[in-house]
């Protein structure tokens, strides 16, 4: 079992759902991924995605746009990201790590190379953001033969045969967007969200992640209720570019912004 099943199945046997945040891995700096990962850790995360910086990004929004650069200011890399987590490793065994990002890093690298080193790093899933399952066969294969999950996106959008496709080719879980747009857009709807569920648990029982729309305590206890996991990014980003001069106040301010979203899944 890996390590992404592992911790839902604790998580359904205790009754609570996962709380997945996202940082741009060094973003402000390199230096304070590692330790942000284990604060977020303390504050209540039961698996951290670690977006791969990126010079396009297309599916996110100005936030996540700025953290990219603040990011690729200091030349980070998928090798250094990978270093990233294997240091992470070193003191922490069993919290998840997912790489969330976009193909032309993983396809420079190569998608055996990739796997490999993924592995070794520690890593457990990876979301390729612009990969479609109709696309993916031979990144799919690479993973699985290095006991990493492949993790696909689910729209509003997304009808009943895509969703099918979609479940089909992933494991781990599966990250549902919320709503229609890039990251930090719009409001969030919990009635739609709910419904959209449904049809895709018609189809499978992988967990369901949601994501996008996310910004606070409330809007977390709100998803927590209906879905397996409560995917917060741009809420926490936003507080890395506020505080991007003065990055010995990043990790505090997102462990307490994550610590009260924590506990209203909790309290939910």
């Amino acid at each position: 079992m890996s390590r992404i099943a592992a911790r839902f199945a604790e998580l359904r046997a205790a009754g609570r759902k996962a709380l997945i945040p996202y940082v741009t891995a060094g973003d402000p700096n390199p230096s304070v991924t590692v330790p942000l990962m284990h604060a977020l850790v303390g504050a209540g995360a039961d698996i951290i995605e670690l977006g791969v910086p990126f010079s396009d990004p297309m599916a996110d929004g100005e936030v996540i746009q700025k953290a990219h650069e603040r990011a690729l200011v200091h030349n980070v890399s998928l090798r250094n990201v990978l270093g990233m987590v294997a240091e992470f490793r070193q003191t922490d065994a069993n919290t998840p790590v997912v790489l969330m990002g976009y193909l032309n890093p993983v396809e420079i690298m190569g998608y055996a190379e990739f796997a490999r080193a993924a592995q070794a790093a520690g890593v457990d899933g990876a979301l390729t953001v612009d990969m479609p399952p109709e696309e993916s066969h031979d990144l799919i294969v690479a993973l699985r033969e290095h006991a990493i999950d492949p993790i696909f996106l689910l729209a509003p959008t997304s009808h009943q045969a895509r969703i099918r496709k979609i479940t089909g080719a992933a494991s781990g879980f599966v990250y549902y967007v919320s709503l229609k747009g890039v990251t930090g857009a719009a409001s969030l709807d919990v009635s739609a969200v709910a419904a959209k569920l449904a049809e895709i648990r018609a189809e499978t029982d992988i967990p369901i992640g949601v994501g996008f729309g996310i910004s606070d305590a409330a809007s977390a206890a709100a998803i927590a209720k209906i879905s397996d996991a409560v995917v917060v990014g741009s809420a926490l980003v936003r507080r890395i570019g506020e505080h991007a001069a003065t990055p010995e106040k990043v990790a505090p301010t997102l462990a307490g912004l994550l610590r009260e979203m924590r506990q209203a899944m909790d309290a939910a």
